[in-house]
């Protein structure tokens, strides 16, 4: 059966909050009903409805009739957002060794270890990067669909879309990029072992030392 097409509300919604993540619209950008519904070929209404659902996962805020203003990252934030990430990914990755496909996550590991290597290479491409940042996207959603749990699901959405924000701030270190391909064959590992207890572990462990790259590695955050 053919999906349902997109409403006008879901395709501005998808477009702005793309364009948010990717930096098209930076920090600060302010943003009106009229100018955007234009761009985007759309009417006020449903320009309206993507804005509320902006606004509520903190990426928009209201400024009450002066428009809405494209959120920053703050230092504080970085902080508040590990703590939850934290708590929400080794409960994900708690659930997916409870049901996952041990195949499944074995050949994630596999390709993990591999990219090790590919990280390493000091001529390593942008283009490469993007297809490990895709690789760790899919790994993503596989615990998700092992963990099964659609209310965490929901939460784990709204904060990966924050934490893309603060990677594309603090930029990629190509060393940093290849440990965590070894940290994330770790916890691919374990949900295929079924070990629930190294999984949250290992997520623990992986979370840990990104946060501690972000504080050194990016100056904004050199203070935290």
């Amino acid at each position: 059966m053919p999906s349902k097409p997109l409403s006008a509300a879901a395709r501005a919604y998808e477009q702005l909050r793309s364009e948010i993540l990717d930096g098209v619209l930076g920090p600060g950008s302010t943003l009106f009903e009229v100018e955007q519904s234009e761009r985007l070929g759309v009417s006020r209404t449903p320009v309206r409805e993507a804005f509320g659902r902006l606004v509520a996962e903190g990426l928009l805020d209201d400024r009450r009739g002066r428009g809405l203003v494209v959120t920053d990252v703050s230092d504080d934030d970085v902080d508040a957002l590990y703590e939850m990430r934290t708590c929400l990914e080794a409960q994900a990755a708690r659930l997916a060794a409870r049901a996952a496909d041990g195949d499944v996550f074995a050949r994630y590991a596999s390709d993990f270890r591999a990219w090790n290597a590919t990280l390493l290479d000091p001529d390593v491409s942008d283009e490469q990067v993007g297809e490990y940042y895709a690789l760790i996207r899919r790994f993503d959603q596989a615990v998700d669909a092992a963990a099964g749990n659609p209310y965490l699901l929901d939460a784990l959405e709204t904060l990966r879309a924050h934490i893309a924000r603060v990677r594309r701030k603090a930029g990629a270190s190509p060393v940093r990029l290849a440990a965590s391909a070894l940290e994330h064959a770790l916890i691919a590992s374990a949900i295929a072992d079924q070990d629930a207890a190294l999984a949250v572990h290992a997520t623990h462990v992986h979370l840990h030392n990104s946060l501690e790259h972000f504080r050194h590695d990016y100056t904004g955050l050199g203070s935290t």
